[in-house]
């Protein structure tokens, strides 16, 4: 699909923990610029981006400080399509700007999800009913996997560079995860069996050194750009990887993976996941592995989950479940693409 005119992007990005909302809102400026439109992210925190970001992309994306509110605060224009990512509360200065444009498309970027809801409500309005820009309409766009919904960032050529050789015919274990009981008896594992773990930097990796320090089974890395952090994925065997950004790039890399998906008190957590797993349909070893790996009262299944679904033919099931997948999803216009028609309609 074609870049229709270019726009001006606004991004608003409230970063909260984990990196997960500042690595999804930068991947979606780097798709716009490459669409050929303007961004903009405002960001509260700006830091993750000095290694998630190359010097390149720091230069083509402007990024500024959150703006600040109150009787003297700064006036500012706003960019003809402004994003909330996920629900952050905008500046009430911003709230302003939109609300004196008579063009600009106020959307609503909710988190990724397979559950019902997310098809349910894309594209629906939201009438601002208090504040500076009260009697505005802001748009829920909700990304998704099938084509009612709001669609998925698309895959880049990064994905596809290559990375070093493996020493031997060890399985290359990418982690990128949150702390869990799991990734105790996955380390125990690699001790024993022919795999080696590859820990990402972040949380995972630095539970992994704190437990058990350096390992011959594990190769602990430098916090990467997100090309690299794609070219690694693809590179891997399999890959256990969290939150909402790395679940996507897992997609794209094409390789059996499993997801720890955030953790939440209540237990939602286990609905989203299951409807993901409904989704996408893997072996049934495979859904066992996912609930071992999710939950800490399972932990110390995982090795005997870990060889069911990794043994042939359940393998070979995995791996042909991914690819067929990612050709699926490859053939669905991407969630840019489907911003970019929607912002036309409502312009």
């Amino acid at each position: 699909m074609a870049a229709p005119q270019s726009r001006r992007w606004d991004i608003y990005c409230w970063v909260i923990d984990n990196y997960g909302d500042v690595g999804v809102c930068w991947r979606f400026a780097r798709a716009l610029v490459a669409r050929g439109h303007v961004v903009r992210l405002f960001i509260n925190d700006p830091d993750p981006l000095q290694w998630m970001a190359t010097t390149e992309e720091r230069a083509a994306i402007a990024t500024h400080a959150w703006p600040t509110d109150g009787p003297h605060a700064a006036a500012i224009d706003c960019g003809d399509v402004v994003i909330e990512a996920f629900g952050c509360q905008l500046p009430r200065v911003t709230e302003a700007a939109i609300a004196a444009s008579a063009q600009t498309v106020w959307i609503n970027l909710e988190y990724l999800s397979a559950e019902s809801y997310a098809a349910a409500n894309h594209g629906l309005a939201s009438p601002v009913m208090a504040g500076p820009a009260k009697g505005c309409t802001k748009w829920f766009f909700y990304p998704g996997f099938t084509p009612e919904s709001g669609g998925l960032l698309g895959p880049t050529t990064d994905e596809i560079a290559p990375w070093p050789e493996s020493p031997d015919d060890r399985l290359r274990v990418g982690v990128f995860s949150y702390e869990c009981p799991a990734l105790a008896n996955l380390h125990a594992l690699a001790n024993s069996a022919r795999l080696h773990l590859y820990a990402a930097a972040g949380r995972s990796g630095e539970a992994l050194k704190a437990q058990f320090g350096p390992s011959p089974a594990r190769t602990d890395l430098a916090p990467m750009s997100q090309q690299a952090f794609d070219r690694f994925l693809s590179a891997m065997d399999l890959n256990i990887v969290r939150g909402e950004d790395s679940l996507v790039r897992a997609l794209w890399a094409g390789q059996p993976f499993i997801w720890h998906i955030y953790p939440q008190t209540d237990g939602v957590h286990f609905e989203k996941l299951a409807a993901f797993l409904d989704w996408l349909q893997p072996p049934t070893p495979v859904r066992e592995l996912h609930a071992v790996w999710n939950d800490p009262v399972r932990a110390d299944e995982l090795p005997d989950r870990w060889n069911a679904a990794t043994a042939a033919p359940c393998w070979q099931a995995w791996c042909e479940r991914v690819s067929h997948t990612r050709s699926r999803l490859c053939a669905q216009p991407t969630l840019i693409e489907r911003l970019e028609a929607f912002v036309a309609l409502k312009s």
